[in-house]
């Protein structure tokens, strides 16, 4: 059996739309997730939650289950068991809706290689839905934003890994979700890039919940408000940054939660 200790003091209350935890909105909750494929279970029992404006770290070895969770918090993959809201919406009986919530970036980024930059992006903001006479000014703000306005004439085929990169995170914001989920966005980049990146993830934090699944520690400790530490398929860590990395590094923390006589660290 494994011992837990908790980060959190306050009871979870469900309500209508996005959930209420005290007075914060809860925009992403996790209860119990799991995904099989036949014998092979990639995901157990997972459970966490992300407030309204949190930048939520979400960290985890290769193999742990990150890419598979945040699949299902997509709507690309069905659940063999437990339930997941974004916004308030189930991600299995209401995925459109969902849909409609969130940006994704997934680690490859899915761009149409015949395409020109910004004839991709707004082909995107078409079909998010952007209102059609806010589509060319939304493109605009978008390749500012995320630093590809020198490429708007470049075919996605012709990029370097770091601008599909940004393509990518430019299309996983275009329609000003809510929720932005983002699996790895500064892979591939210079340090340069990656500041600046990590300076608009920040930002997109203030209005925004993001779930960012990175490989880089000193990422999570530059933007994140909290983490969730996934192992195996468990969470094995769910706090507030301040509180997790509190006594140790977070470096510490998650070497520690990953190994096999490590602690075992979840949310009540």
């Amino acid at each position: 059996m494994r011992s837990r200790r908790s980060f959190f003091t306050s009871p979870l209350t469900v309500g209508l739309g996005a959930q209420q935890n005290g007075d914060a909105k809860v925009m992403i909750e996790v209860r119990g997730l799991s995904k099989s494929y036949g014998d092979y279970q990639a995901v157990e029992d997972i459970s966490f939650t992300a407030g309204k404006g949190e930048i939520v770290g979400f960290l985890g070895p290769n193999g742990a289950g990150k890419t598979t969770t945040i699949r299902m918090l997509a709507t690309y993959l069905p659940p063999t068991a437990g339930s997941a809201t974004v916004a308030g919406f189930n991600v299995v009986t209401q995925a459109d809706e969902v849909r409609k919530r969130i940006g994704y970036l997934p680690e490859n980024p899915p761009l149409y290689g015949e395409m020109k930059v910004v004839e991709y992006l707004t082909f995107i903001a078409e079909i998010k839905g952007v209102v059609r006479s806010r589509i060319a000014a939304r493109v605009e703000e978008v390749m500012e934003q995320c630093f590809v306005a020198d490429v708007r004439n470049k075919l996605c085929n012709h990029l370097s890994r770091g601008y599909r990169q940004r393509v990518g995170l430019a299309q996983a914001i275009m329609n000003d979700p809510e929720v932005i989920i983002l699996d790895e966005p500064t892979s591939g980049l210079d340090p340069k890039q990656i500041i600046e990146i990590r300076k608009l993830i920040k930002s997109l934090g203030e209005r925004h919940t993001v779930l960012l699944s990175t490989h880089i520690l000193p990422e999570v400790a530059m933007v994140c408000d909290k983490v969730v530490i996934v192992n195996r398929g468990h969470v094995v860590v769910e706090g507030p940054l301040s509180q997790v990395s509190r006594d140790k590094s977070l470096e510490q923390v998650f070497l520690e939660s990953v190994s096999q006589d490590g602690p075992i660290v979840t949310a009540a």
